[in-house]
């Protein structure tokens, strides 16, 4: 049974791609995202990945990343922020914490 996870591709406010995540990461759907990303980078612009709404990212999401690193720049759950910076990807790419929702 596949993980909850929900891939948007939009532009932002200055015209770049960004796909946005929504649920959880891992290898039971990490298929998607590294067609989103694939898909995203097929016009050779750096694509923003939003991960602000991901809970949750396994070591498959991570390999799915890597190889893109040098083109990405992500924005991350700051759940995430430890396992992205001990999996050496914040050495790769920028990441940035996402800002603190507001309810």
């Amino acid at each position: 049974m596949s993980t909850p996870l929900t891939l948007h591709s939009e532009h932002d406010a200055e015209g770049r791609l960004v796909v946005r995540a929504i649920g959880e990461v891992d290898a039971s759907n990490v298929t998607e995202l590294a067609k989103a990303l694939a898909h995203g980078l097929n016009n050779g612009a750096p694509l923003t990945v939003d991960l602000s709404a991901v809970e949750y990212l396994d070591s498959a999401g991570i390999n799915a990343l890597v190889p893109h690193a040098e083109s990405l720049r992500i924005i991350a759950n700051p759940i995430l922020m430890r396992v992205l910076r001990i999996s050496g990807l914040e050495d790769l790419t920028t990441i940035s914490p996402a800002p603190p929702s507001r309810s």
